[in-house]
Protein backbone atom coordinates (compact mmCIF):
# COMPACT_ATOMS: atom_id res chain seq x y z
CA UNK A 1 0.00 0.00 0.00
CA UNK A 2 1.51 3.27 -1.14
CA UNK A 3 1.18 6.58 0.69
CA UNK A 4 0.32 8.10 -2.70
CA UNK A 5 -2.82 6.02 -3.19
CA UNK A 6 -6.48 6.81 -2.63
CA UNK A 7 -7.02 3.70 -0.49
CA UNK A 8 -4.30 4.87 1.90
CA UNK A 9 -5.34 8.54 2.07
CA UNK A 10 -9.08 7.95 2.38
CA UNK A 11 -9.18 4.45 3.83
CA UNK A 12 -6.29 3.10 5.84
CA UNK A 13 -5.04 6.35 7.37
CA UNK A 14 -8.28 7.84 8.75
CA UNK A 15 -9.49 4.47 10.08
CA UNK A 16 -6.16 3.68 11.75
CA UNK A 17 -5.88 7.17 13.22
CA UNK A 18 -9.44 7.27 14.56
CA UNK A 19 -9.32 3.83 16.18
CA UNK A 20 -5.88 4.54 17.66
CA UNK A 21 -7.01 7.67 19.50
CA UNK A 22 -10.30 6.13 20.58
CA UNK A 23 -8.43 3.22 22.13
CA UNK A 24 -5.95 5.57 23.82
CA UNK A 25 -8.84 7.54 25.29
CA UNK A 26 -11.05 4.69 26.48
CA UNK A 27 -8.86 1.54 26.71
CA UNK A 28 -5.36 2.80 27.50
CA UNK A 29 -1.99 3.00 25.80
CA UNK A 30 -1.39 -0.74 25.52
CA UNK A 31 -4.56 -1.35 23.53
CA UNK A 32 -3.73 1.59 21.25
CA UNK A 33 -0.21 0.31 20.64
CA UNK A 34 -1.57 -3.18 19.94
CA UNK A 35 -3.95 -1.70 17.36
CA UNK A 36 -1.16 0.36 15.75
CA UNK A 37 1.04 -2.74 15.56
CA UNK A 38 -1.74 -4.78 13.95
CA UNK A 39 -2.45 -1.96 11.48
CA UNK A 40 1.25 -1.72 10.61
CA UNK A 41 1.47 -5.45 9.95
CA UNK A 42 -1.68 -5.25 7.80
CA UNK A 43 -0.08 -2.35 5.92
CA UNK A 44 3.03 -4.45 5.23
CA UNK A 45 1.05 -7.54 4.24
CA UNK A 46 -1.16 -5.63 1.77
CA UNK A 47 1.37 -6.18 -1.04
CA UNK A 48 2.14 -9.84 -0.38
CA UNK A 49 0.74 -11.52 2.78
CA UNK A 50 3.32 -14.32 2.49
CA UNK A 51 6.18 -11.95 3.29
CA UNK A 52 4.40 -10.90 6.46
CA UNK A 53 5.59 -14.21 7.90
CA UNK A 54 9.15 -13.19 7.03
CA UNK A 55 8.81 -9.84 8.80
CA UNK A 56 7.20 -11.30 11.92
CA UNK A 57 9.78 -14.11 12.02
CA UNK A 58 12.61 -11.59 11.76
CA UNK A 59 11.09 -9.48 14.53
CA UNK A 60 10.64 -12.47 16.86
CA UNK A 61 14.15 -13.79 16.22
CA UNK A 62 15.83 -10.44 16.91
CA UNK A 63 13.67 -9.83 19.97
CA UNK A 64 14.81 -13.14 21.51
CA UNK A 65 18.46 -12.55 20.57
CA UNK A 66 18.26 -9.01 21.95
CA UNK A 67 17.00 -10.30 25.30
CA UNK A 68 19.87 -12.77 25.42
CA UNK A 69 22.44 -10.08 24.58
CA UNK A 70 21.09 -7.73 27.23
CA UNK A 71 22.11 -10.15 29.96
CA UNK A 72 25.54 -9.43 31.42
CA UNK A 73 28.26 -11.77 30.25
CA UNK A 74 26.47 -12.71 27.04
CA UNK A 75 29.01 -14.32 24.71
CA UNK A 76 30.10 -12.56 21.52
CA UNK A 77 29.02 -15.70 19.65
CA UNK A 78 25.36 -14.81 20.26
CA UNK A 79 25.92 -11.41 18.65
CA UNK A 80 27.75 -13.00 15.73
CA UNK A 81 24.92 -15.47 15.19
CA UNK A 82 22.29 -12.75 15.41
CA UNK A 83 24.02 -10.36 13.01
CA UNK A 84 25.00 -13.25 10.73
CA UNK A 85 21.40 -14.47 10.50
CA UNK A 86 20.19 -10.98 9.57
CA UNK A 87 22.87 -10.54 6.94
CA UNK A 88 22.24 -14.06 5.65
CA UNK A 89 18.53 -13.31 5.21
CA UNK A 90 19.30 -10.03 3.46
CA UNK A 91 21.96 -11.66 1.30
CA UNK A 92 19.68 -14.50 0.20
CA UNK A 93 16.82 -12.33 -0.97
CA UNK A 94 18.89 -9.46 -2.31
CA UNK A 95 22.01 -11.00 -3.82
CA UNK A 96 21.53 -14.73 -4.58
CA UNK A 97 19.41 -13.94 -7.64
CA UNK A 98 22.01 -11.44 -8.84
CA UNK A 99 24.83 -13.97 -8.56
CA UNK A 100 22.68 -16.61 -10.29
CA UNK A 101 22.07 -14.28 -13.25
CA UNK A 102 25.76 -13.35 -13.33
CA UNK A 103 26.80 -17.02 -13.37
CA UNK A 104 24.33 -18.06 -16.09
CA UNK A 105 26.56 -17.04 -19.05
CA UNK A 106 29.44 -18.98 -17.49
CA UNK A 107 27.69 -22.18 -16.51
CA UNK A 108 24.71 -22.04 -18.87
CA UNK A 109 22.29 -23.00 -16.10
CA UNK A 110 19.06 -21.23 -15.27
CA UNK A 111 18.70 -21.27 -11.51
CA UNK A 112 15.47 -21.02 -9.57
CA UNK A 113 17.27 -18.37 -7.54
CA UNK A 114 16.87 -15.96 -10.46
CA UNK A 115 13.16 -15.69 -9.66
CA UNK A 116 13.57 -14.64 -6.02
CA UNK A 117 11.30 -11.67 -5.29
CA UNK A 118 12.79 -9.08 -2.97
CA UNK A 119 10.57 -8.54 0.10
CA UNK A 120 9.54 -4.98 0.84
CA UNK A 121 11.75 -2.98 3.18
CA UNK A 122 14.07 -5.89 3.99
CA UNK A 123 17.14 -3.64 3.88
CA UNK A 124 15.57 -1.12 6.24
CA UNK A 125 14.24 -3.44 8.92
CA UNK A 126 17.40 -5.57 8.75
CA UNK A 127 19.74 -2.63 9.37
CA UNK A 128 17.44 -1.30 12.08
CA UNK A 129 17.58 -4.60 13.96
CA UNK A 130 21.32 -5.11 13.47
CA UNK A 131 21.90 -1.78 15.20
CA UNK A 132 19.60 -2.90 18.01
CA UNK A 133 21.52 -6.16 18.53
CA UNK A 134 24.94 -4.47 18.49
CA UNK A 135 23.84 -1.88 21.05
CA UNK A 136 22.20 -4.54 23.23
CA UNK A 137 25.54 -6.37 23.29
CA UNK A 138 27.37 -3.16 24.15
CA UNK A 139 25.14 -2.67 27.18
CA UNK A 140 22.33 -0.68 25.66
CA UNK A 141 19.72 -3.00 27.15
CA UNK A 142 17.20 -5.15 25.32
CA UNK A 143 13.50 -4.30 25.09
CA UNK A 144 11.45 -6.66 27.28
CA UNK A 145 8.03 -5.85 25.81
CA UNK A 146 7.50 -7.77 22.57
CA UNK A 147 4.62 -5.46 21.67
CA UNK A 148 6.79 -2.34 21.86
CA UNK A 149 9.66 -4.02 20.02
CA UNK A 150 7.32 -5.23 17.28
CA UNK A 151 5.90 -1.72 16.80
CA UNK A 152 9.41 -0.22 16.85
CA UNK A 153 10.33 -2.35 13.81
CA UNK A 154 7.00 -2.43 11.98
CA UNK A 155 5.66 1.12 12.56
CA UNK A 156 4.15 1.74 9.14
CA UNK A 157 5.23 5.37 8.47
CA UNK A 158 8.93 4.39 8.45
CA UNK A 159 8.70 0.67 7.61
CA UNK A 160 8.90 0.66 3.81
CA UNK A 161 11.59 3.25 3.04
CA UNK A 162 12.91 4.63 6.29
CA UNK A 163 14.19 6.63 7.97
CA UNK A 164 16.28 3.93 9.67
CA UNK A 165 15.10 4.57 13.22
CA UNK A 166 17.43 3.90 16.14
CA UNK A 167 15.88 2.03 19.05
CA UNK A 168 16.95 4.74 21.53
CA UNK A 169 14.88 7.21 19.52
CA UNK A 170 11.66 5.22 19.25
CA UNK A 171 11.33 2.79 22.15
CA UNK A 172 11.24 5.47 24.91
CA UNK A 173 8.45 7.25 23.01
CA UNK A 174 6.37 4.07 23.08
CA UNK A 175 6.56 4.18 26.89
CA UNK A 176 6.29 7.90 27.57
CA UNK A 177 4.86 9.65 24.54
CA UNK A 178 4.69 13.41 25.03
CA UNK A 179 2.15 13.67 22.22
CA UNK A 180 -0.16 10.95 23.42
CA UNK A 181 -3.47 12.81 23.25
CA UNK A 182 -5.34 13.79 20.13
CA UNK A 183 -4.95 17.49 19.41
CA UNK A 184 -5.56 19.90 16.59
CA UNK A 185 -1.86 20.70 16.65
CA UNK A 186 -0.86 17.08 16.02
CA UNK A 187 -3.21 16.78 13.08
CA UNK A 188 -2.49 20.23 11.64
CA UNK A 189 1.32 20.02 11.84
CA UNK A 190 1.56 16.35 10.92
CA UNK A 191 -1.06 16.68 8.19
CA UNK A 192 0.69 19.68 6.67
CA UNK A 193 4.03 17.87 6.48
CA UNK A 194 2.33 14.78 5.03
CA UNK A 195 0.61 16.84 2.31
CA UNK A 196 3.83 18.69 1.46
CA UNK A 197 5.60 15.36 1.06
CA UNK A 198 2.69 13.95 -0.94
CA UNK A 199 2.87 16.95 -3.25
CA UNK A 200 6.60 16.42 -3.74
CA UNK A 201 5.98 12.83 -4.75
CA UNK A 202 2.83 13.05 -6.86
CA UNK A 203 3.26 16.45 -8.52
CA UNK A 204 7.03 16.81 -8.87
CA UNK A 205 8.75 13.40 -8.64
CA UNK A 206 6.21 11.54 -10.77
CA UNK A 207 6.27 14.28 -13.42
CA UNK A 208 10.05 14.29 -13.49
CA UNK A 209 10.00 10.49 -13.77
CA UNK A 210 8.46 10.77 -17.24
CA UNK A 211 11.31 12.99 -18.44
CA UNK A 212 14.04 10.86 -16.87
CA UNK A 213 12.53 7.55 -18.02
CA UNK A 214 12.22 8.74 -21.62
CA UNK A 215 15.93 9.57 -21.81
CA UNK A 216 17.31 6.52 -19.98
CA UNK A 217 14.92 4.14 -21.76
CA UNK A 218 16.02 5.57 -25.09
CA UNK A 219 19.66 5.03 -24.17
CA UNK A 220 18.86 1.45 -23.10
CA UNK A 221 17.14 0.90 -26.46
CA UNK A 222 20.23 1.92 -28.40
CA UNK A 223 19.21 5.47 -29.28
CA UNK A 224 22.13 7.89 -29.56
CA UNK A 225 21.50 10.82 -27.23
CA UNK A 226 22.66 14.38 -27.78
CA UNK A 227 24.24 16.47 -25.06
CA UNK A 228 21.02 18.35 -24.29
CA UNK A 229 18.94 15.17 -24.19
CA UNK A 230 21.41 13.44 -21.89
CA UNK A 231 21.66 16.38 -19.50
CA UNK A 232 17.88 16.80 -19.40
CA UNK A 233 17.53 13.13 -18.41
CA UNK A 234 20.30 13.26 -15.82
CA UNK A 235 18.96 16.45 -14.22
CA UNK A 236 15.39 15.17 -14.31
CA UNK A 237 16.45 12.05 -12.43
CA UNK A 238 18.57 14.11 -10.02
CA UNK A 239 15.50 16.02 -8.89
CA UNK A 240 13.14 13.06 -9.26
CA UNK A 241 15.01 10.98 -6.69
CA UNK A 242 15.30 14.00 -4.40
CA UNK A 243 11.58 14.77 -4.37
CA UNK A 244 10.65 11.07 -4.36
CA UNK A 245 12.74 10.11 -1.35
CA UNK A 246 12.58 13.37 0.59
CA UNK A 247 8.83 13.41 -0.08
CA UNK A 248 8.52 9.94 1.44
CA UNK A 249 10.60 11.01 4.44
CA UNK A 250 8.37 14.06 4.93
CA UNK A 251 5.28 11.88 4.79
CA UNK A 252 6.80 9.47 7.32
CA UNK A 253 7.55 12.30 9.76
CA UNK A 254 4.13 13.85 9.25
CA UNK A 255 2.29 10.56 9.76
CA UNK A 256 4.28 9.74 12.88
CA UNK A 257 3.53 13.18 14.34
CA UNK A 258 -0.17 12.67 13.72
CA UNK A 259 0.04 9.54 15.90
CA UNK A 260 2.05 11.32 18.59
CA UNK A 261 5.61 10.26 17.73
CA UNK A 262 8.70 11.89 16.33
CA UNK A 263 11.02 10.29 13.76
CA UNK A 264 14.58 11.38 12.93
CA UNK A 265 15.38 13.69 10.05
CA UNK A 266 16.48 12.00 6.85
CA UNK A 267 17.07 15.04 4.63
CA UNK A 268 18.45 18.50 5.24
CA UNK A 269 18.52 20.31 1.88
CA UNK A 270 21.29 18.03 0.50
CA UNK A 271 21.59 19.79 -2.87
CA UNK A 272 22.62 22.96 -1.03
CA UNK A 273 25.73 21.19 0.29
CA UNK A 274 29.09 22.84 -0.30
CA UNK A 275 31.09 19.59 -0.33
CA UNK A 276 30.56 15.85 -0.67
CA UNK A 277 31.24 15.49 3.07
CA UNK A 278 28.46 17.99 3.72
CA UNK A 279 26.23 16.24 1.18
CA UNK A 280 26.41 12.97 3.13
CA UNK A 281 25.55 14.81 6.33
CA UNK A 282 22.35 15.94 4.63
CA UNK A 283 21.32 13.08 2.27
CA UNK A 284 19.69 9.93 3.70
CA UNK A 285 21.02 10.98 7.08
CA UNK A 286 19.92 7.86 8.96
CA UNK A 287 21.70 5.57 6.48
CA UNK A 288 24.84 7.71 6.76
CA UNK A 289 24.59 7.43 10.54
CA UNK A 290 24.25 3.64 10.38
CA UNK A 291 27.19 3.23 7.97
CA UNK A 292 29.34 5.52 10.13
CA UNK A 293 28.50 3.94 13.49
CA UNK A 294 28.29 0.27 12.52
CA UNK A 295 30.71 -0.02 9.61
CA UNK A 296 33.14 2.89 9.18
CA UNK A 297 34.05 3.28 12.88
CA UNK A 298 34.37 -0.50 13.54
CA UNK A 299 36.70 -0.67 10.50
CA UNK A 300 38.94 1.82 12.26
CA UNK A 301 37.49 5.11 11.06
CA UNK A 302 40.16 7.78 11.04
CA UNK A 303 42.01 6.43 14.07
CA UNK A 304 44.71 4.55 12.16
CA UNK A 305 46.12 7.21 9.86
CA UNK A 306 45.08 8.94 6.68
CA UNK A 307 45.65 6.02 4.31
CA UNK A 308 43.55 3.69 6.44
CA UNK A 309 40.84 6.35 6.62
CA UNK A 310 40.69 6.50 2.83
CA UNK A 311 40.47 2.72 2.56
CA UNK A 312 37.72 2.66 5.18
CA UNK A 313 35.81 5.37 3.31
CA UNK A 314 35.99 3.44 0.05
CA UNK A 315 34.93 0.17 1.67
CA UNK A 316 32.03 1.85 3.46
CA UNK A 317 30.72 3.61 0.37
CA UNK A 318 31.08 0.56 -1.91
CA UNK A 319 29.16 -1.54 0.60
CA UNK A 320 26.64 1.29 0.86
CA UNK A 321 26.23 1.09 -2.90
CA UNK A 322 25.70 -2.67 -2.69
CA UNK A 323 23.08 -2.08 0.00
CA UNK A 324 21.10 -0.08 -2.54
CA UNK A 325 21.18 -2.88 -5.09
CA UNK A 326 23.08 -5.89 -6.41
CA UNK A 327 24.67 -4.63 -9.60
CA UNK A 328 27.78 -3.05 -11.02
CA UNK A 329 26.01 0.28 -11.43
CA UNK A 330 25.33 0.52 -7.69
CA UNK A 331 28.91 -0.49 -6.91
CA UNK A 332 30.11 2.24 -9.28
CA UNK A 333 27.79 4.78 -7.63
CA UNK A 334 29.08 3.89 -4.18
CA UNK A 335 32.68 3.79 -5.40
CA UNK A 336 32.36 7.23 -7.01
CA UNK A 337 31.06 8.74 -3.80
CA UNK A 338 33.87 7.02 -1.90
CA UNK A 339 36.36 8.57 -4.32
CA UNK A 340 34.70 11.98 -3.99
CA UNK A 341 34.94 11.74 -0.20
CA UNK A 342 38.61 10.79 -0.38
CA UNK A 343 39.32 13.76 -2.65
CA UNK A 344 37.40 16.03 -0.28
CA UNK A 345 39.43 14.84 2.73
CA UNK A 346 42.72 15.15 0.78
CA UNK A 347 41.79 18.75 -0.11
CA UNK A 348 41.05 19.56 3.54
CA UNK A 349 44.35 17.97 4.62
CA UNK A 350 46.25 19.86 1.91
CA UNK A 351 44.79 23.21 2.96
CA UNK A 352 45.60 22.39 6.58
CA UNK A 353 49.26 21.87 5.68
CA UNK A 354 49.38 24.86 3.33
CA UNK A 355 47.21 27.66 4.75
CA UNK A 356 48.15 29.92 1.83
CA UNK A 357 46.00 27.85 -0.53
CA UNK A 358 42.72 29.77 -0.83
CA UNK A 359 39.44 28.01 -0.30
CA UNK A 360 37.02 27.73 -3.21
CA UNK A 361 34.33 30.39 -3.49
CA UNK A 362 30.95 29.12 -2.25
CA UNK A 363 29.32 29.14 -5.68
CA UNK A 364 32.19 27.04 -7.07
CA UNK A 365 32.17 24.49 -4.24
CA UNK A 366 28.37 24.17 -4.40
CA UNK A 367 28.48 23.80 -8.17
CA UNK A 368 31.23 21.16 -8.11
CA UNK A 369 29.39 19.20 -5.43
CA UNK A 370 26.12 19.16 -7.36
CA UNK A 371 27.96 18.28 -10.58
CA UNK A 372 29.61 15.29 -8.89
CA UNK A 373 26.28 14.15 -7.46
CA UNK A 374 24.59 14.35 -10.90
CA UNK A 375 27.35 12.30 -12.54
CA UNK A 376 27.05 9.60 -9.89
CA UNK A 377 23.24 9.51 -10.24
CA UNK A 378 23.67 8.41 -13.87
CA UNK A 379 25.10 5.08 -12.67
CA UNK A 380 22.39 4.79 -10.01
CA UNK A 381 19.62 5.16 -12.62
CA UNK A 382 21.04 3.31 -15.62
CA UNK A 383 19.87 -0.28 -16.15
CA UNK A 384 23.43 -1.42 -16.79
CA UNK A 385 26.99 -0.18 -16.96
CA UNK A 386 26.98 0.25 -20.74
CA UNK A 387 23.94 2.52 -20.68
CA UNK A 388 25.52 4.66 -17.95
CA UNK A 389 28.66 5.12 -20.05
CA UNK A 390 26.58 5.99 -23.14
CA UNK A 391 24.67 8.65 -21.21
CA UNK A 392 27.88 10.10 -19.76
CA UNK A 393 29.48 10.18 -23.22
CA UNK A 394 26.48 12.11 -24.52
CA UNK A 395 26.66 14.49 -21.54
CA UNK A 396 30.30 15.13 -22.44
CA UNK A 397 29.22 16.26 -25.91
CA UNK A 398 30.44 13.36 -28.04
CA UNK A 399 27.14 13.05 -29.94
CA UNK A 400 26.44 16.62 -30.94
CA UNK A 401 23.66 18.94 -29.85
CA UNK A 402 19.96 19.14 -30.61
CA UNK A 403 16.96 20.11 -28.56
CA UNK A 404 15.06 17.15 -27.06
CA UNK A 405 11.45 16.64 -28.03
CA UNK A 406 9.21 18.70 -25.76
CA UNK A 407 12.23 20.66 -24.56
CA UNK A 408 10.16 23.58 -23.22
CA UNK A 409 8.32 21.30 -20.80
CA UNK A 410 11.54 19.59 -19.71
CA UNK A 411 13.25 22.92 -19.05
CA UNK A 412 10.22 24.22 -17.15
CA UNK A 413 9.82 21.25 -14.80
CA UNK A 414 13.57 20.92 -14.19
CA UNK A 415 13.88 24.67 -13.60
CA UNK A 416 10.95 24.67 -11.14
CA UNK A 417 12.41 21.67 -9.32
CA UNK A 418 15.84 23.29 -9.11
CA UNK A 419 14.34 26.49 -7.69
CA UNK A 420 12.41 24.58 -5.01
CA UNK A 421 15.33 22.33 -4.04
CA UNK A 422 18.08 24.97 -4.18
CA UNK A 423 16.40 28.24 -3.23
CA UNK A 424 13.48 27.46 -0.93
CA UNK A 425 13.57 26.08 2.62
CA UNK A 426 12.54 22.44 2.87
CA UNK A 427 9.49 21.11 4.70
CA UNK A 428 11.22 20.65 8.05
CA UNK A 429 12.52 24.22 8.07
CA UNK A 430 9.08 25.53 7.20
CA UNK A 431 7.69 23.65 10.24
CA UNK A 432 10.70 24.17 12.53
CA UNK A 433 8.75 26.07 15.21
CA UNK A 434 6.81 22.91 16.02
CA UNK A 435 9.79 20.48 16.12
CA UNK A 436 8.05 17.69 14.17
CA UNK A 437 11.24 15.60 13.96
CA UNK A 438 13.65 14.50 16.66
CA UNK A 439 16.40 16.82 15.42
CA UNK A 440 15.99 20.48 14.59
CA UNK A 441 17.27 21.28 11.08
CA UNK A 442 19.75 24.06 10.49
CA UNK A 443 18.05 27.41 9.95
CA UNK A 444 18.45 29.81 7.06
CA UNK A 445 18.17 33.53 7.57
CA UNK A 446 16.49 35.94 5.20
CA UNK A 447 13.07 37.31 4.43
CA UNK A 448 12.09 34.39 2.22
CA UNK A 449 12.78 31.81 4.91
CA UNK A 450 10.94 33.89 7.52
CA UNK A 451 7.95 34.50 5.26
CA UNK A 452 7.55 30.77 4.57
CA UNK A 453 7.53 29.68 8.22
CA UNK A 454 4.30 27.76 8.78
CA UNK A 455 1.62 29.29 10.97
CA UNK A 456 -1.93 28.08 11.57
CA UNK A 457 -3.40 30.82 9.40
CA UNK A 458 -5.84 31.04 6.53
CA UNK A 459 -3.21 31.55 3.80
CA UNK A 460 -1.42 28.36 4.79
CA UNK A 461 -4.70 26.45 5.02
CA UNK A 462 -5.57 27.65 1.52
CA UNK A 463 -2.14 26.74 0.14
CA UNK A 464 -2.11 23.25 1.66
CA UNK A 465 -5.70 22.68 0.51
CA UNK A 466 -4.67 23.64 -3.03
CA UNK A 467 -1.77 21.18 -3.00
CA UNK A 468 -4.02 18.42 -1.66
CA UNK A 469 -6.65 19.21 -4.28
CA UNK A 470 -4.10 18.89 -7.09
CA UNK A 471 -2.83 15.62 -5.60
CA UNK A 472 -6.35 14.16 -5.32
CA UNK A 473 -7.21 15.11 -8.89
CA UNK A 474 -4.03 13.48 -10.20
CA UNK A 475 -4.49 10.34 -8.09
CA UNK A 476 -8.13 10.06 -9.17
CA UNK A 477 -7.16 10.53 -12.80
CA UNK A 478 -4.49 7.84 -12.53
CA UNK A 479 -6.94 5.48 -10.81
CA UNK A 480 -9.82 5.86 -13.28
CA UNK A 481 -7.54 5.88 -16.32
CA UNK A 482 -5.97 2.62 -15.22
CA UNK A 483 -2.55 4.17 -14.58
CA UNK A 484 -0.83 2.70 -11.55
CA UNK A 485 0.57 5.05 -8.94
CA UNK A 486 4.30 5.40 -9.31
CA UNK A 487 6.18 3.36 -6.73
CA UNK A 488 8.86 4.99 -4.64
CA UNK A 489 12.40 4.57 -5.88
CA UNK A 490 13.32 3.02 -2.52
CA UNK A 491 10.17 0.86 -2.52
CA UNK A 492 12.03 -2.47 -2.70
CA UNK A 493 15.47 -1.71 -1.28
Amino acid sequence: MLFNSLQFVFGFLPITLAVYYLLRRFCGARAALAWLTAASLFFYGWWNPLYLLLLVGSIWFNYVVGLSLSRSGSPRLVLALGVGANLGLLGYFKYVGFFAITARPIFGVISIAEGILLPLAISFFTFQQIAYLVDAYRGGGGERSFLRYCLFVSFFPQLIAGPIVHHREMLPQLIHSRLSNLSARNLAVGGTIFILGLGKKVVLADTLAGSADAVFDSAAGGVTLTILEAWSGALAYTFQIYFDFSGYSDMAIGLAYMFGFRLPLNFDSPYKAGSIIDFWRRWHMTLSRFLRNYLYIPLGGNRKGERRRYVNLMVTMVLGGLWHGAGRTFVAWGGLHGLFLVINHVWIELRGRHPNIPDLPPFVSHGLTLFAVVIAWVFFRAVNFGVALDVLAAMAGFNGTSLPEGWAFHVSIIGLSAFIALALPDSQKIMVRFSPAIERPRLYRGWLARSLLWRPKLKWAAGISLIMGIVIIKLAWDTFSGTDSNEYIYFQF
